[in-house]
């Protein structure tokens, strides 16, 4: 059986065909023969290049390129000075290389012995490097990346199984998430030309907490009982009693009062006030917009915090939602709000460490428009925002929800007076400070 190989190269397309297509014989072996050499010798100075390049610095990209210049220079031109400048040169970088030669045998942990601090306590972070192999290590240098900066020190020799241990603070001026490490050990030659880095992939998460003011059990004022709100909505069970009516068709029989329809003659039944657990929402505007300074801002995811640290110590049931943002290029604003967890206080602050201002998020008007049709039965709604949103918008704002809810503004404005004002069923707080939270909610309950 014989089989016809004629076209069977039809429609390929690899490199061979690209190059010579069809073609055969000594040319066009040697065409191809040629090319898979230079590819490789590419490949082969790619890879070179890249491992000069990721241990040269800068200096010792500067020094290299003075000494070439001036092996040029010396031998070209006849310049004896410049002869011997390119040979110490030459020599600086073969002691360079003799510093970076062999393996790190290092072995670098991290330890965040307190995860989670508020802002503006420093936190201790704890390196510890260890020898774990049978020779004695030299010294190196250990840098460990902590946010936009870098923390170094010296490690001295180690003897087998010996460790060092090192304890650095790390600021938290500002609230947010700081990301610390990969621990990364350095080895460089003195002059600084060469520079070898071994990196441990072992990272952490420091949660930097905005600071929070302790608000007493029930201060709000706006809530008066732990069971629930007694409301003017009537039903047939509840705990409230409100009052006897006449049995009707599709009541109880259990809720039939039987003392007062044996003196009427007629079926009378038990009638409640219809009571509620309440509900807190605290809504969180991101909006550039609704702000003046970032101090506006932190002050406000401040007060934000405090309120739902204590609704959730409470037990209250609680859902806080900040501005969603919209993308770039979008066409039409996203209308949306973003749920924070708020099941239990340091879960809260946690998420309330990622959040930042947006140029493109939600002001506070419409952020109370989606909460309110996105958050149902709410008792009470904390609308947070700062100096930029005025009282015909907070008005607005409040009138998104339903009747019977208790709306709350709180305006943020740092180093004012603080203040309260009652415009039409809307609270209006200003704090200046972060203390003037509990005073002004204080105020509240006693008006």
């Amino acid at each position: 059986m014989s089989f016809d190989h004629s076209g069977s190269d039809t429609g390929l397309d690899n490199a061979r065909t690209r190059l010579v297509g069809a073609r055969e014989g000594r040319l066009a072996d040697a065409i191809v023969t040629a090319v898979r050499l230079w590819r490789t010798f590419a490949s082969g100075c790619a890879r070179a290049w890249r491992r000069v390049s990721e241990v040269t610095t800068i200096t010792g990209v500067f020094v290299g390129i003075v000494t070439i210049a001036a092996f040029i220079a010396g031998y070209v031109a006849g310049w004896s000075e410049a002869v011997l400048f390119a040979w110490i040169g030459v020599a600086l970088f073969l002691v360079a290389v003799l510093y970076l030669l062999g393996s790190v045998a290092y072995r670098a942990e991290l330890q965040l012995p307190t995860p989670r601090v508020v802002v503006g306590t420093p936190a201790p972070v704890d390196v510890v490097v260890s020898n774990q192999t049978r020779r004695g290590l030299l010294a190196a240098r250990i840098e460990v990346p902590v946010g936009e900066g870098v923390a170094e020190f010296a490690v001295p020799g180690l003897r087998p199984d010996a460790e060092f241990r090192d304890v650095f603070l790390v600021p938290t001026p500002r609230r947010g998430v700081v990301t610390i490490g990969p621990v990364r050990s350095v080895r460089a030659d003195p002059v600084g030309l060469l520079r070898r880095e071994t990196d441990w992939q072992q990272t952490a998460e420091l949660f930097v907490h905005p600071r929070t003011v302790a608000i007493p059990s029930m201060s709000t004022g706006l809530v008066r009982d732990l069971e629930g709100n007694s409301t003017r909505d009537l039903t047939t069970s509840d705990m409230s009693f409100h009052a006897l009516r006449e049995y009707t068709q599709g009541d109880e029989r259990r809720h039939i009062h039987w003392r007062s329809t044996a003196k009427t003659g007629d079926f009378m039944v038990r009638q409640y006030e219809q009571t509620r657990r309440s509900n807190l929402l605290l809504a969180l505007s991101l909006a550039e917009g609704d702000f003046a300074t970032d101090e506006e801002f932190e002050l406000a995811v401040s007060a934000a915090a405090s309120l739902g640290v204590r609704a959730v110590r409470d037990d209250r049931s609680v859902s806080f939602v900040v501005s969603e943002r919209t993308p770039d290029f979008a066409k039409t604003p996203v209308y949306d709000v973003r749920k924070l967890d708020s099941v239990t206080p340091t879960r809260l602050l946690d998420a309330l460490c990622r959040i930042e201002r947006l140029t493109s998020a939600l002001r506070i008007t419409d952020v109370a428009r989606v909460a309110a049709d996105t958050t149902p039965d709410v008792s009470i709604a904390f609308l947070v925002c700062g100096s930029a949103v005025t009282t015909a918008q907070l008005r607005h704002a409040a009138t998104m929800f339903r009747a019977g809810t208790e709306v709350v503004a709180v305006r943020c404005l740092p180093e004012e007076a603080p203040g309260l004002r009652r415009v039409g069923e809307l609270s209006i707080l200003t704090i200046g400070y972060l203390d003037d939270l509990r005073s002004s909610l204080a105020r509240s309950r006693a008006a």
